[in-house]
């Protein structure tokens, strides 16, 4: 999988790097999109911006996702009106955003995001704040310059997001030989890469996370910088990288996008004490990681409800134990020091990517059943299955397991027991006998078939 996504590519000669200042443009004979694949109120968008005077096309993934036969999510417009001027257009529009000022236009449940066409920052001192303003390292702080098509599309980072479609023409505009970039399926930056990522190291995991899910390669200049500035990643908004991380983990191509993050080296400034893990326990830490993002990709695939509690809570355990193991040394009981630890790594990671409250409680709860799991003595066991989080924990001790933690057959126990009638529980119940549960000791062997091991999620599930 890695060496096709970084495989060097020689596009022919003919193939121009550069913004062309007039478009190639392709007519409705010479390609497949039809307006009516659109979203409706997209395309009423473009016909009421264009009826007004104004330029307006749909723009970027909507066009690249229709051109691969993808459904796309949503469906962007870019027009030369400015955000006063969209939203004097439209009633139900909203305009949102300081960094990046766009138009929100809503249609019931559906939201069509409008943007001005943007210009490149001025690079002189004369640069105004109120519009646009970059930091010591180049990063674009405010973009609120506002340009001309062509300007727009040399401004976008890859060259499959500057399609412009017109759909009352239903030609499409290409200024970056996106189209032979969509046909050889490469991800190709314009511009300067290093430049480009300087602007917005953000655009590092966009080039993997398109990567992984379009199936393309990365284009041999494109790919060059990444490790060298991946460490600017630090200087993002912690916010900012929790919603990249939900479009890199929970769009179905997790576990290609881990592998690449891994050998670009961008997963450790997004989880350093679990790439310090993988460093010190590599095979531990991969297969757990790799296996819980597999099955959260099947989670998707399958169109089950995904929670980022549990994807979380699988990237960040592989340093727990060893946290805990260091506060046991320093004298503090095991449980103890197992919640210290917890309360710190989480609060260590919200410093680089913002994990809402509502899911580092369940992260907690989810890390805290594994401590209860093995006290199963008296009623705990039926009180542990009550548990809301129960289903939860339970996932998760498999998947420990199937990364090669040693729970004497813990999980193993846990299916019976959820098989179990009442008499046979309680059965299970007394052959645990005096046994020290704090320890994870399972109780005798079951003969059981082994196809009533009931088949953990193991992923991103509730």
């Amino acid at each position: 999988m890695l060496k096709k996504l970084f495989q060097s590519f020689r596009p022919p000669a003919r193939v121009q790097h550069h913004i062309r200042t007039t478009p190639e443009v392709i007519n409705h004979s010479q390609h497949s999109l039809q307006r009516h694949q659109f979203s409706r109120h997209a395309v009423n968008i473009v016909e009421r911006l264009q009826s007004a005077g104004y330029q307006a096309y749909l723009v970027g993934g909507c066009v690249r996702d229709m051109m691969l036969g993808i459904t796309p999510k949503d469906f962007d417009v870019a027009t030369s009106a400015t955000p006063e001027q969209i939203r004097a257009e439209f009633r139900n529009a909203r305009v949102i955003g300081r960094r990046f000022k766009l138009v929100h236009v809503h249609f019931g449940r559906e939201i069509i995001e409008v943007a001005t066409f943007r210009a490149n920052h001025p690079v002189d001192e004369e640069e105004n704040s109120h519009q646009s303003s970059r930091n010591e390292s180049g990063r674009i702080l405010r973009d609120n310059v506002y340009g001309t098509l062509e300007e727009d599309a040399q401004r976008r980072d890859f060259t499959i997001n500057a399609l412009y479609y017109d759909p009352v023409s239903e030609r499409i505009l290409d200024y970056a030989n996106g189209v032979h970039d969509i046909r050889n399926r490469l991800i190709r930056l314009i511009g300067d890469p290093t430049q480009r990522y300087q602007e917005d190291p953000v655009r590092m995991l966009r080039a993997v996370r398109f990567a992984a899910k379009l199936n393309f390669g990365i284009e041999k200049h494109t790919v060059l910088p990444i490790r060298q500035l991946a460490p600017m990643l630090r200087e993002i908004p912690a916010a900012r990288l929790f919603e990249e991380s939900l479009k890199l983990f929970l769009s179905g191509h997790a576990a290609d996008t881990f592998e690449m993050l891994v050998d670009l080296q961008l997963f450790d400034p997004l989880f350093p004490a679990s790439a310090q893990a993988l460093e010190e326990h590599p095979t531990y830490t991969h297969t757990l990681i790799s296996q819980a993002l597999i099955n959260t990709d099947l989670r998707v695939r399958q169109g089950k409800p995904v929670t980022p509690a549990f994807l979380f809570a699988a990237l960040l355990w592989p340093a727990l134990p060893g946290r805990a193991l260091y506060l046991q040394s320093r004298g503090m009981p095991p449980i103890p020091a197992m919640n210290e630890a917890a309360h710190e790594l989480i609060f260590e990671q919200c410093q680089r990517i913002a994990i809402p409250k509502r899911f580092t409680l369940p992260i907690r709860e989810i890390w805290d059943m594994q401590e209860r799991l093995p006290r199963r003595s008296g009623k705990r066991a039926d009180l542990l299955l009550d548990n809301p989080r129960f289903r939860a924990g339970y996932d998760f001790l498999l998947l420990r397991e199937s990364a090669g933690e040693e729970t004497d057959d813990l999980g193993q126990w846990w299916t019976d027991y959820q098989e179990c009638n009442e008499s046979e529980r309680r059965e299970m119940i007394r052959e645990l006998g005096g046994r020290d549960e704090g320890t994870g000791a399972g109780p005798r062997k079951r003969k059981r078939s082994p196809s009533k091991r009931r088949r953990a999620d193991g992923g991103a599930g509730e």
